[in-house]
């Protein structure tokens, strides 16, 4: 058994197009998506789409829930800001009727024909959680409770990496569209049974980076989003961390206000940041 497993795609087209067409070639029995389809990048609609022709298992990840549940009850009021403009662009590109369908995603996959494995986004526990090399075992059975399978696979964070929880692995596969280690290449993983074991092995695809940047303009994307976009395509370009570092630092920087920033525009904050690095 051969599974191909994708995650945290968010939006990138070209991405997305490269590994499929490498999958092609690898006599793979299932490919199966564990999350993150959408945001970040322009096009989320398109890979929305694209994974929809392939008739594949489908996990929601916290992008999903973003996008579905963005002008609902359910919202976050935060989203309504401007440093969450990516995502009204997201939710934007989708009907409702499609919002609901990706609304309705599972959380968590089991099958009878991948014996001893789970597929999740984060954990069963939140599509939010970190898995890092220094997680204790006690918050890793908070995530996961009591699943009984060997071999859990995972994405939401962007680096591949196998963590073993006593006689159990939790496998992290690279993301799709948005690595974060610094080499701009589509990652999955094929994960292969052999002699009732699980086995991951970790693809790194070239793809068409400068297409991918070019869709920030040619979409309207960077301009709608500005000037959160910027951070976005600054991850896509470089395949290293913008974002969230950012963000951390700009509330740094309005909580502790040392010389009078209390009024510092987010878009003078992303200047600075820029500047820093």
């Amino acid at each position: 058994m051969r599974l191909a497993i994708l995650a945290d795609i968010h939006g990138n087209l070209p991405a997305l197009e490269a590994i499929l067409d490498h999958v092609e070639k690898q006599y793979i029995d299932q490919i199966i998506i564990a999350g993150d389809i959408v945001n970040v990048s322009p096009d989320s609609d398109k890979c929305w789409q694209l994974v929809q022709s392939l008739n594949c298992p489908i996990v929601r990840g916290n992008h999903e829930r973003y996008a579905s549940d963005y002008g609902t009850p359910n919202a976050d009021p935060l989203w309504e800001t401007e440093q969450f403009s990516p995502v009204r662009w997201t939710a934007a590109q989708f009907t409702s009727a499609e919002r609901q369908q990706i609304s309705s995603l599972p959380t968590f996959l089991r099958s009878a024909e991948w014996p001893d494995l789970l597929i999740t986004h984060a954990s069963l526990r939140s599509d939010k959680d970190s898995l890092k090399a220094f997680t204790p075992p006690e918050s890793i059975q908070a995530m996961f409770g009591d699943s009984t399978e060997q071999t859990i696979v995972r994405g939401h964070n962007h680096l591949e990496y196998t963590y073993q929880w006593g006689e159990k692995q939790i496998i992290t596969v690279g993301a799709a569209g948005l690595p974060l280690d610094g080499l701009t290449t589509a990652r999955y993983s094929i994960v292969e049974r052999v002699n009732q074991q699980w086995h991951n092995r970790p693809q790194a695809i070239p793809y068409d980076v400068d297409r991918a940047i070019r869709r920030f303009s040619e979409s309207g994307y960077l301009e709608a989003t500005y000037p959160m976009g910027r951070l976005c395509l600054r991850e896509v370009a470089t395949a290293s961390h913008a974002f969230i570092p950012f963000l951390r630092l700009y509330r740094r920087w309005q909580a502790d206000d040392p010389n009078g920033l209390g009024a510092l525009t987010l878009t003078d904050a992303i200047e600075r940041f820029s500047m820093m690095f």
